[in-house]
């Protein structure tokens, strides 16, 4: 497992930029017609939605 230290802003910044591609990657997703890179895709979307659960409930953003 890898750690990372990071300091409140740091986190914030971090979960701020993930939330923004999240909402890009979502029209991605809507706009693919190729099932296994939509399959990918959502993939994807669901590890970055687990770290920024993870900063959310370690109360590393505000």
């Amino acid at each position: 497992m890898i750690q990372l230290d990071l300091t409140p802003d740091e986190a914030e910044i971090l979960k701020d930029a993930l939330e923004s591609y999240l909402a890009d990657l979502r029209m991605e997703i809507a706009g693919t017609d190729s099932m296994d890179f939509r399959e990918t895709l959502k993939d994807t979307k669901a590890t970055l939605r687990k770290i920024v659960e993870a900063l959310e409930s370690q109360g590393a953003v505000r």
